[in-house]
């Protein structure tokens, strides 16, 4: 319960900033600072209960290297789309400014982004969060907020910058992206984060 809790505050703070900072993450320089240093310190107050995954991508991830159990896929991703749904209505209440017009990702481009970020996204988690050849390091935060950072400022005004299907989810409820484009998300950041794992194993044979 205590990894479930976690990973359920999390992402309730990661899509909370989202939200606050008003993304599509491309508008601006502060949304991806924000977006990056809040992932950075989330995954640091959290990474020794749970692994602070906070993205159902990255937890697909560690299942296919090997470092997430079966039975804790299905309750990762119900904490981690709990919290961006708890989020979402927290964020419309302290709006006041109009709303603004979704973020509509052109479909081709917008699907490659998402797919490639998330695949960056959780290769350096399993890279630095998971590998028998980084254990006990002391940067694994600020380098997977540092991947969000990045993607958000190269990729935010073509895919949005979701890189995270519950971000999508919680976006999706605030207004910030569109519904109908909701698939979009979840496919392209699944299959980035399951190649992730894959790649990963292929490239760190015995790091089981």
């Amino acid at each position: 319960m205590r990894k479930y809790a976690t990973e359920f505050i999390g992402t309730f703070f990661l899509v909370l900033t989202i939200g606050c900072t008003g993304i599509a993450a491309g508008r601006g320089v502060i949304p991806p600072l924000a977006i990056g240093a809040i992932l950075m310190v989330m995954i640091y107050a959290g990474g020794h209960v749970s692994g602070a995954h906070y993205n159902p991508a990255v937890s697909l991830g560690a299942f296919v290297r090997g470092r997430l159990a079966a039975a804790d896929v299905a309750p990762y991703w119900g904490a981690q789309l709990a919290g961006a749904v708890a989020a979402a209505p927290t964020v419309l209440f302290f709006k006041t400014a109009p709303p603004q017009a979704p973020f509509v990702a052109p479909v081709a481009p917008g699907f490659t982004a998402e797919l490639l970020f998330t695949f960056a996204l959780a290769y350096v988690v399993l890279n630095t969060a998971t590998a028998r050849a980084t254990a006990g390091n002391s940067y694994f935060g600020l380098a997977i907020g540092f991947t969000v950072l990045a993607g958000a400022f190269a990729v935010g005004d073509v895919s949005g910058g979701a890189f995270n299907p519950a971000v999508a989810v919680g976006a999706s409820m605030m207004g910030i992206l569109p519904w109908k484009m909701l698939w979009l998300y979840l496919i392209a950041d699944l299959l980035g984060g399951a190649a992730a794992g894959l790649v990963f194993k292929f490239l760190n044979k015995g790091d089981e």
